[in-house]
């Protein structure tokens, strides 16, 4: 359970930075909306940082929180790495 809270935080995460800071959609809207649903802000995954900053500052109506994600490089990261030329199915 831990595992897939981890990797969907960070999916979601990849998906806010890419509509918030590049107007990129990777998913639609309703894609982002299910999997920011499935996120569980009261799960300890061992990362106190990313654990605090989802309880703290997770809202799943919207991406706007990605401003104040802790480690924003990484996401960038990953978004430039994995889904940087990807585009939605919508």
């Amino acid at each position: 359970m831990i595992n897939k809270e981890i990797r969907n935080r960070i999916k979601l995460s990849v998906y806010a930075y890419a509509y918030e800071y590049l107007n990129h959609s990777i998913v639609s809207d309703s894609q982002f909306d299910t999997l920011a649903s499935e996120i569980q802000p009261s799960v300890i995954t061992g990362n106190e940082t990313l654990d605090m900053f989802f309880k703290d500052h997770f809202i799943p109506d919207t991406g706007i929180w990605i401003h104040k994600h802790p480690q924003l490089d990484g996401i960038k990261y990953l978004y430039n790495t994995y889904y940087k030329d990807k585009t939605n199915d919508i």
